[in-house]
């Protein structure tokens, strides 16, 4: 009897299993795409609010190599964006290892990409980001920390990425500080948003960057 009871449960867990497993595979799992809509008010420009088929700008920066970067290269490409300065002793270093850790982690792949917005650029060259990106073992064919027209940076943040604040003009007295990563699709569309100095967010952006994978069919 004893046998025969340990066979029933036996046949009960590995069924429920079997079910459970079915449909998690039959699960068809997408992240959200986010319009400004979707976001907090705080964080999305006037100019853009009822837009309802976002995507990231154009723009052109210079990286750490004194290469010109466009949106091009990223056109059909996975990535994750964020923002910072060279000279921050907070939040940015942990940003910095975070994308070196996504870098690491990716390294045999060739998505996501990666790249880091300097704040402040009148004080990010070429040379003071090409010295910061050898502290964190940055890959120039992955991972791009680029300057440029503080304006044009910051309307980025501000009108593309939404990942600060809705304040200021991008002047000389206007600043701004995230720790937000954000997920940008194939496509330049923003599917997700996470907090670059918590390991835990990091570890649910590497799922959800399986999860945006999936959605390719990969």
């Amino acid at each position: 009897m004893k046998n025969i009871a340990n066979l029933v449960i036996f046949s009960f867990i590995f069924f429920t299993s079997v079910v459970i497993g079915y449909f998690i595979i039959k699960e068809d799992p997408r992240l959200p795409i986010y319009q400004p809509g979707d976001l907090n008010p705080k964080l999305v420009d006037e100019t853009v609010k009822n837009r309802e088929d976002h995507h990231i700008a154009s723009f052109e920066l210079i990286n750490q190599l004194g290469d010109t970067i466009t949106e091009a290269e990223y056109e059909g490409k996975i990535y994750v964006a964020c923002f910072f300065f060279t000279r921050c002793a907070t939040l940015c270093p942990k940003l910095s290892k975070s994308m070196q850790r996504l870098q690491y982690y990716y390294i045999d792949e060739p998505e996501p990409l990666l790249i880091s917005h300097s704040v402040t650029p009148e004080m990010d060259s070429v040379p003071v980001l090409m010295k910061y990106a050898d502290k964190f073992n940055a890959d120039a064919s992955r991972w791009n920390l680029v300057t440029g027209p503080k304006e044009h940076i910051y309307e980025l943040a501000r009108k593309s990425y939404f990942a600060v604040l809705d304040e200021g003009d991008g002047g000389m007295q206007d600043f701004i500080h995230t720790e937000n990563f954000v997920l940008v699709d194939r496509e330049g569309r923003l599917r997700g948003y996470y907090d670059g100095t918590s390991k835990e967010e990091v570890n649910q952006l590497i799922t959800d960057i399986e999860v945006l994978k999936l959605e390719y069919g990969e």
